[in-house]
């Protein structure tokens, strides 16, 4: 008995990590990518890629595959507007003027920021300073492992810090806006129009801006093996499991997934670049383990009480 309800605890916390090792692969897909696709391009046909992967299958498996009502079209336009269209386009965009290492950082703001939108628009979510303290060292973590040069933040591209602030807003919000919808449809379809509400305006981005056209295209292998990466993995699979998980963890404590995404992306930086594994980025991983131990904290004392019993009783 005590099994069956500990099992789906660590199934949720297993999708939580295979989601964020997911993720942490986007940092070299991307690296390929962008030398054969312009970066706004490049999100945008992920988006297609995967659009069409969870359309194929919601079609398939899904009597329920379109929106119905209001709160499924709440949630829809929430997730392809802003945590699909909006963040991918302001990433890209913001991320071509500033340095990777503050790029991160600024990501790191999607846990901070959620906490900001969901005091606005979910008032059942409550957070104490304990919580709080959690998402403070899971930021702090993020920024010892990136260590940014401190005189990028002052002197580097100003707007494209604005920018990716943004992107990391567009986030935050489409997460919190997606939980307050609680629509019915099942995840799968959810996902997959949200990912075509996503792929139109992205590709409208594309269009609109004057530094991108389709002749800048350059096909190679690597570059198409990342955008399969982040069409089928990172954008059809990832965010089925960020939408499945939402009800489950609420848009505060997913969104964490992003400083353990940034824990799995540099390993695979250092397996696949042999990019260094410094001492500094071994303390931030464990700031952000403490981090994680401190919002998860109740649970661990609860697994940790059941298993003491559990051995005491043996």
């Amino acid at each position: 008995m005590t099994g069956s309800r500990l099992t789906p605890r660590y199934r949720t916390a297993g999708l939580f990590v295979l989601l964020a090792a997911i993720w942490g692969g986007t940092y070299p897909a991307v690296t390929v990518g962008l030398d054969a696709f312009p970066p706004i391009l490049y999100a945008a046909l992920r988006l297609d890629l995967g659009a069409v992967v969870l359309l194929l299958y919601v079609g398939r498996s899904e009597d329920y595959w379109r929106p119905r009502d209001a709160r499924d079209w709440a949630s829809v336009l929430s997730g392809g507007l802003l945590t699909l269209a909006g963040y991918s386009v302001l990433q890209n965009v913001g991320q071509q003027t500033v340095p990777s290492a503050i790029a991160a950082v600024l990501t790191g703001l999607i846990p901070i920021l959620t906490i900001g939108f969901a005091r606005m628009f979910l008032p059942e979510e409550t957070f104490g300073l304990t919580e709080l303290a959690g998402v403070g060292f899971g930021f702090l973590g993020l920024s010892v492992i990136t260590s940014p040069d401190p005189a990028n933040l002052l002197s580097g591209n100003t707007v494209g810090q604005a920018v990716l602030v943004l992107a990391a807003a567009s986030f935050a919000l489409g997460g919190v806006l997606t939980q307050r919808a609680d629509a019915e449809m099942p995840f799968p379809a959810r996902t997959a129009w949200a990912m075509v509400v996503g792929a139109a305006v992205t590709h409208l981005a594309s269009l609109a801006s004057p530094s991108e056209s389709v002749s800048q295209v350059q096909l190679s292998v690597p570059g198409l093996l990342g955008l399969v990466y982040l069409g089928v993995f990172v954008s059809a699979a990832g965010y089925l499991l960020y939408f499945s998980l939402l009800p489950r963890l609420g848009s505060v404590e997913l969104n964490l997934v992003t400083y353990a995404t940034a824990m799995f992306g540099t390993v695979f930086s250092w397996l696949l670049f042999t990019e260094p594994v410094t001492t500094e980025t071994l303390v931030g991983f464990g700031l952000v383990a403490v981090g994680f131990a401190l919002l998860k904290r109740e649970q661990l004392h609860e697994a940790y009480r059941k298993r003491r019993s559990g051995v005491e009783a043996e």
